[in-house]
Parts: structure tokens; C-alpha cells; sequence
């Protein structure tokens, strides 16, 4: 390979490390952020639910003087990078004044930057690994760091961690969605949209299939997210809504009828039907706001008619593949005997 065109692979690859590292640093914020300032009733609509007020959960602060470009200086390799030296000493200040609890919000971000960077590489995600690298000496506090991190991973980026192999203790990161990208888009490059995607269906379906666009801001400005300012995750917001999302068919876009000044609204679009449920979006919602489902009386009955008719569908159609079957079958059989 070309000397020149080895540079330009290297300098991707280091571009692609930083964004890693700075999201993996500032992720805390935003998730935390999604269940910040108004109760649910107020944001998603104005029908009667007994809900409970909106909380803040315990979010991890990124480390002072941690960024991006810092990360990505120390080399590509996730383990590596982790627990390197100047990582360690910035993020891990020495002296009594660290508490406990700022050392273990701490670790929830480089955890959440580790499985980032191991999401990226499609690398296995090992308890060893999160031991040696990043829990070191708080052993007693695993659990709670993964759980908090796993938290931040769902909410901010919309991926679940998952142990597939409780004898080895390995996990994988798995995509609320059931993600079909085209062959030409990386599934890393849509990662965060899932996030954000998540919360915009929760809001159509929560306002009655159909959102006015200023309720979507609304919910979104409370999580840091504005149409006319870049986000440190999403990009530009207002691109990833009306066009990224809606050219993948997550969602539709569209202008209100006989609106003047034209005004718009969202919907689901036929892959988020496909690719997901109000059931599922409903249990992401209700974890956002540490709650369960349930609380949402009237948006869970519908999400539990939504799944019944998803039965009856799959039903069906197993249905009619098993008659085309045995329709091919008794054809094949008439052709065989009259041909003897």
C-alpha cells in the first residue's frame, strides 16, 4: 500500500478514535439529561396518566482536561488507550478529596468509553478485560459500575448490553432496533442515532401516532438538543431528524395540511414499524423516567393491542407460507406421478 494512502488510513482511524473517546466521555450527561425538568405528562401529551414526576438519575461528570484528541494520541488499541497513563491520572486525581462516589462516576465513563470503543471494533466485551483495565482495585463495585454504565449505553446511544456466555462472562452490545442497514452504511456510524431515534417514536406514539414537530424540540431541548446548535453525539440534529432518518424510513416527515405558515409532523415510518414496537419503545420511555411500563396506563394498553396484532400477523403469514408449501408440495407430486 502506498505510503500516502497508509497517513490517510491512519489519520481516519485517529479521527474516528477521537470521536469515540469524547462521546464516551460526555455521554453521562445526555442520558441523564433525557429524564430532567418536566414530568412525562407535561412533554408527551396532555391525556390524565398516573405518572410519576420525572427524575434525575446520578450521572457521571467527564473528567476535566480528558478530550477527544488525548484519547486518540495514545494509540488505537481500546484496552491500551483505556488505561493509559495520562487517562488514568487525569480522570483519577490522588488525594482525600476524591470521594468514593466521584471515583465511581468516573469509572461508569471510562466503562462506557471501553464498551464505545469495543462496539466500534466489533471486538468481545469480557468482565476480565472491564476488570483489568478499568474496575483495577474497585472489584466490590462491578456490578454497580456496569449496571450504570449499561444504563447510559441504552439510553443515550439505544444499544442493550447483553451476557452471551455467563460461563466466561462475555457480552455484546445489541441494537434496540433490529437494525437492516443498506450493505453501504456502518452500523457504528448509526449507533448514536439510535438513541435519539428512540425517544422521537416515543413521542409520536405518545401524541397520538402523530407529533407536531415543536413537540419533538421540546422534548429534545430538555435533553440538550437543539435544532440550530451541532450536538457532541448527534451531530446536526436537524438533519438527522428530517432527512438522515427519514431517507432510511425511520421516520415520515411532513407538512400539516392547509398549515399557513407551513408547520409539520412526524411519524413512524414503515422500517420503525418493522424494526420495532410501541411495546418496546413504551419499556425504553418508562426506563428513561425509572419506571416501569405500567405507569403509563392507557399508552401501555395500546402498546398491548399493538403486540396482539403483531401475533395475529405473524400468525398469518406463517400461515399462508405453510399453504403455499404444501400447495408446491401436492403440485410436485401430481407432476411426478403423471409423468410415471
Amino acid at each position: 500500500m502506498p505510503r500516502g494512502q497508509k497517513s490517510k488510513l491512519r489519520a481516519r482511524e485517529k479521527r474516528r478514535q477521537a470521536r469515540t473517546e469524547t462521546q464516551g466521555l460526555e455521554v453521562a450527561k445526555a442520558s441523564g439529561a433525557a429524564a430532567a425538568g418536566k414530568s412525562p405528562s407535561s412533554v408527551f401529551g396532555d391525556r390524565p396518566e398516573n405518572l410519576p414526576a420525572a427524575g434525575t438519575p446520578s450521572t457521571p461528570e467527564a473528567p476535566e482536561g480528558a478530550t477527544g484528541a488525548t484519547a486518540a494520541s495514545s494509540g488505537t488499541n481500546s484496552a491500551e488507550n483505556i488505561n493509559s497513563p495520562k487517562a488514568e491520572s487525569t480522570s483519577f486525581p490522588k488525594g482525600a478529596e476524591s470521594s468514593l462516589s466521584e471515583i465511581l462516576n468516573k469509572k461508569v465513563v471510562l466503562l462506557v468509553q471501553f464498551l464505545l470503543q469495543k462496539y466500534q471494533k466489533k471486538e468481545p466485551i469480557r468482565k476480565a478485560e472491564m476488570m483489568k483495565f478499568v474496575i483495577k482495585q474497585y472489584k466490590s463495585h462491578y456490578n454497580e459500575i456496569l449496571k450504570r454504565a449499561s444504563d447510559h449505553m441504552e439510553l443515550a446511544f439505544g444499544v442493550d448490553l447483553k451476557e452471551v456466555d455467563p460461563t466466561r462472562h462475555c457480552y455484546t452490545l445489541v441494537n434496540k432496533l433490529d437494525l437492516s442497514y443498506d450493505s453501504a452504511l456502518n452500523e457504528y456510524e448509526h449507533m448514536p442515532k439510535t438513541g435519539i431515534l428512540m425517544i422521537v417514536l416515543g413521542v409520536i406514539f405518545m401524541r397520538g401516532n402523530c407529533a407536531p414537530e415543536e413537540a419533538i424540540w421540546e422534548v429534545l431541548n430538555m435533553m440538550g438538543v437543539y435544532a440550530e446548535r451541532k450536538h457532541f453525539i448527534y451531530g446536526d440534529p436537524k438533519k438527522v431528524l428530517t432527512e438522515d432518518l427519514v431517507q432510511l424510513k425511520y421516520l415520515e416527515y411532513r407538512q400539516v395540511a392547509n398549515s399557513e405558515p407551513p408547520r409539520y409532523e412526524f411519524l413512524w415510518g414503515p422500517r420503525a414499524h418493522a424494526e420495532t414496537s410501541k411495546m418496546k419503545v413504551l419499556e425504553f420511555l418508562a426506563k428513561v423516567h425509572d419506571t416501569v411500563p405500567t405507569a403509563f396506563p392507557s399508552w401501555y394498553q395500546e402498546a398491548l393491542r399493538d403486540e396482539e396484532e403483531r401475533a395475529r400477523a405473524r400468525a398469518a403469514a406463517r400461515a399462508r407460507t405453510a399453504a403455499l408449501a404444501s400447495a408446491r408440495s401436492r403440485a410436485r407430486a401430481s407432476t411426478s406421478s403423471q409423468a410415471k
